[in-house]
């Protein structure tokens, strides 16, 4: 598997580059009428905060947790109100039955959830939720344009196999949340959307995946320019909410 902390060496890429999350994910966040004043919530692997920013903005007090200092203090510098936790979901320490919401934006896949889901089932209330969530980079469902074509090529022409496992399954995530027995899967939401890139854009994005290398990232930006500069990228998002279980 990819380092992690490949996320942090492109921290500038990624606060700029990483687009958010479409209004149709939020609207079913807010859905759970879990949001507002007074709600506390903690974001594990929370980036430069593309879920804690707008979290903050609905009212609710934030907990950060971000394993990268340079994306953590980038994270501070954007949203001050947050409180961050430079560390690992695996590790940092949280109260019992401290929030109403924990969230995992697009990082669930990189923790051990052998670790983390008790964690976190200790921490929230018995009324609160959590919410796993990812954007995916391409969405499958989509008719495929002269852009993915080429997208397929660069992969094509790896010597490195496949990264393991389906992380951008949301019914293999929801399984793999819910085995333990301590949270069951209360709703999985999916939402498709567009959105236009050019070839700088298409570049800084494509850099901070971590199964890309930065010459892929150049020659998927060329295929941008040789496509006329502007592209358009079909991608999909999900959002699974979890509800707590009782212990045995």
């Amino acid at each position: 598997m990819p380092d992690p902390m490949h996320f942090d060496a492109h921290a500038d890429d990624y606060a700029r580059a990483r687009p958010p999350y479409p209004p149709e994910l939020w609207a079913r966040v807010r859905d759970t009428g879990l949001v507002g004043r007074g709600r506390r919530a903690v974001d594990l692997g929370a980036g430069t905060g593309e879920a804690s920013g707008p979290l903050l903005a609905m009212g609710v007090d934030v907990v950060a947790v971000e394993p990268g200092a340079r994306l953590a203090t980038m994270l501070e510098a954007q949203h001050p109100h947050a409180r961050v936790l430079i560390g690992r979901a695996e590790d940092v320490e949280l109260g019992a039955a401290s929030f109403d919401l924990a969230v995992a934006a697009t990082s669930i896949h990189w923790m051990d959830l052998d670790i983390v889901l008790p964690k976190v089932h200790r921490a929230l209330t018995a009324e609160g939720r959590f919410l796993v969530w990812r954007n995916v980079f391409g969405d499958a469902g989509a008719a495929v344009t002269p852009f993915r074509e080429r997208v397929a090529q660069i992969v094509d022409r790896r010597e490195a196999p496949p990264r393991e496992g389906d992380h951008e399954n949301a019914a293999v995530a929801a399984e793999r949340l819910s085995r333990s027995g301590l949270f069951a899967v209360e709703d999985v939401f999916r939402c498709r959307w567009s959105i236009e890139l050019d070839a700088v854009q298409l570049r800084r994005l494509f850099a901070t995946f971590s199964d890309w290398s930065a010459d892929e990232a150049d020659q998927a930006a060329a295929a941008v320019a040789d496509l006329g500069g502007l592209i358009t990228e079909h991608y999909a998002s999900w959002l699974i909410v979890l509800a707590p279980q009782p212990r045995p």
